[in-house]
């Protein structure tokens, strides 16, 4: 199965230059922590360049006493993102995001541009589901075999 299939469509965007309380507020309003930082293309697409998370804005701003209304998104977001793409297996991805150590990720198309978001909740939302799929093979052969050898 590839990241396409279980990536969340729609992330929530911002821009570099966004104010950071905007973004924070953002955050609050969506319910969410992550936000992609994105750059719009010609082709009316967007190219995430950075992510901002609700951690980030704990331990660079709130954690040293920083003025939040001095700073733009770009003053703390994370540059260049690692990315996956639309077409990559859940095991790269996962080992990706190990590596780097991360618990989402942008996901882009073939030309770079934004498609969604991946986070360990949607693959443990696909892995839960097989599993579900073995426990239920399991009990279906304790029933038919009590049916054909009572």
């Amino acid at each position: 199965m590839n990241i396409r299939k279980i990536c969340q469509r729609n992330p929530v965007t911002v821009r570099r230059s966004d104010e950071l309380i905007k973004a924070a507020q953002l955050m609050r309003e969506k319910h969410i922590g992550y936000l992609v930082v994105v750059e719009p293309e010609a082709d009316g697409s967007q190219r995430p360049v950075g992510v901002l998370t609700d951690r980030d804005i704990v331990i660079t701003v709130v954690a040293r006493e920083t003025d939040p209304h001095s700073l733009r998104v770009e003053d703390i977001m994370t540059q260049q993102p690692v990315t996956a793409s639309t077409s990559d297996s859940i095991d790269k991805t996962l080992r990706d995001m190990r590596r780097v150590g991360v618990r989402r990720l942008p996901v882009v198309g073939p030309r770079g541009e934004l498609v969604g978001i991946l986070s360990l909740d949607d693959v443990l939302d696909v892995l839960a589901g097989e599993l579900q799929n073995v426990a239920g093979s399991i009990r279906n052969e304790q029933v038919i075999e009590g049916t054909l050898r009572p």
